[in-house]
């Protein structure tokens, strides 16, 4: 677990800015097909599919060909081929070379490439437009080319996705599965006996927003390329398990340590059965371990989310930024908050007052201004300077300040 440092302050935040977030949230938007932020997490976020006809019409703007090929061939960028031909399906991990990829004119083939927000400038800036959505559940940025014919078979997924076109044509067929069945053999979970209820092509700028245990096949017509904007849902057991875990990693050694003790323990007999009175011993120093430090869970739960994908690396600055200076947040740092604390790639700081109002502020608008960071501790601003050199920030250009991304 990250050491929990102190950014100390007095003054608290202003209600502008929240106030002006909630009337955006409240607002129709093209992204959503004409409903507002507060009217599509209602309505169909994890609840049902939605269609958006011309949700980016600027998507095309995001990689081409080219560029996606380029990054697939990077040995820091995570990427796989699928091809079904007739005697099956096969799939290949990456990195790959330009010879390494099928022919352009042959049918049936899917390059993925993982984690384009990342990497690239124009998909963090897609990611951004979808931030009415916690931080925390956010997953990555993915984009899909196929041949004609290409595709990676009927699938569902455990995510929420919204799978924007950017290029060509994909026929989508999309359909709830409540019991899902995989076909045998194979190295993908392609499902046995997909029903789809409907079926919607979808041309560039169009967008499908699908809730996890809606299964869905997607087509290539044509030469096609599809965004496809993840948001992970933990699982329950693997999570708890996480956090215990680092939990016992962060707790300081006891004081003492108390001993079981049963005097007056009758004799038994049978000696194989475990005395409840252990049993009752044991339940309470799991939970006194718990109890011990209660910042300590959402220390670990903080860090955890606000952890880098593995093989995620920051580029040092070159030099000490002088003060004063606006600092943006780095495309690959993730930032989140609770009452408490702010986490900051896997890091754990306890904030409050002022420096805690502006540390949440560069949470959720990623950049805070030369007169914010002023306005900041002297401790709490020596946390900025870390981060500048440490790559997670960027400094920021008087030019940029107030576009919030």
């Amino acid at each position: 677990m990250g050491l929990c440092r102190n950014c100390v302050g007095r003054a608290g935040p202003t209600g502008a800015a929240s106030h002006n977030v909630r009337m955006h949230l409240a607002t129709s938007t093209p992204l959503l097909g004409g409903l507002s932020p507060q009217a599509f997490m209602r309505r169909h976020w994890q609840r049902k599919p939605l269609l958006i006809r011309q949700a980016v019409p600027s998507a095309t703007l995001l990689p081409g060909r080219a560029q996606l090929f380029e990054l697939a061939a990077s040995d820091g960028v995570e990427s796989r081929v699928i091809e079904q031909r007739a005697g099956g399906w096969t799939l290949r991990h990456g990195p790959f070379k330009r010879a390494a990829l099928p022919a352009l004119k042959q049918r049936g083939w899917t390059l993925l490439v993982q984690g384009l927000d990342l990497h690239l400038e124009a998909a963090r800036l897609l990611l951004d437009r979808f931030r009415f959505i916690p931080d925390a559940r956010l997953d990555d940025v993915m984009v899909s080319y196929a041949s004609d014919g290409g595709g990676v078979g009927p699938h569902v997924d455990s995510y929420d996705v919204f799978l924007l076109q950017t290029l060509g044509r994909r026929r989508w067929r999309v359909g709830r599965v409540r019991d899902p069945v995989f076909e045998p053999g194979v190295p993908l979970k392609i499902l046995r006996g997909f029903e789809p209820e409907h079926d919607w092509l979808l041309a560039p700028g169009d967008m499908l927003y699908l809730p996890p245990g809606w299964g869905h096949d997607g087509v290539a017509e044509g030469e096609c390329m599809t965004c496809s904007i993840g948001f992970r849902a933990p699982g329950r057991e693997e999570l708890g398990r996480e956090i215990l875990q680092r939990m016992l990693d962060a707790a300081e050694p006891p004081a003492s340590n108390r001993l079981y003790r049963d005097a007056g323990e009758v004799a038994t007999v049978a000696p194989g059965r475990i005395p409840p009175a252990l049993h009752a011993f044991a339940t309470d120093a799991v939970a006194r371990v718990l109890a011990a430090d209660p910042g300590s869970l959402a220390c670990s739960l903080g860090e955890l989310l606000s952890e880098p994908k593995p093989g995620v690396t920051f580029e040092p600055a070159d030099a000490v930024m002088a003060a004063p200076f606006g600092a943006r947040l780095d495309r690959r740092s993730r930032m989140l908050y609770d009452d408490a604390f702010v986490f900051i790639n896997g890091e754990s700081y306890r904030a409050a007052g002022r420096d805690a109002a502006l540390m949440r502020g560069l949470a959720d608008r990623r950049q805070l201004t030369e007169r914010e960071c002023g306005t900041l501790s002297i401790p709490a601003r020596g946390l900025l300077a870390e981060w500048l050199q440490a790559g997670w920030l960027q400094p920021l250009a008087a030019s940029e300040e107030g576009a919030c991304r």
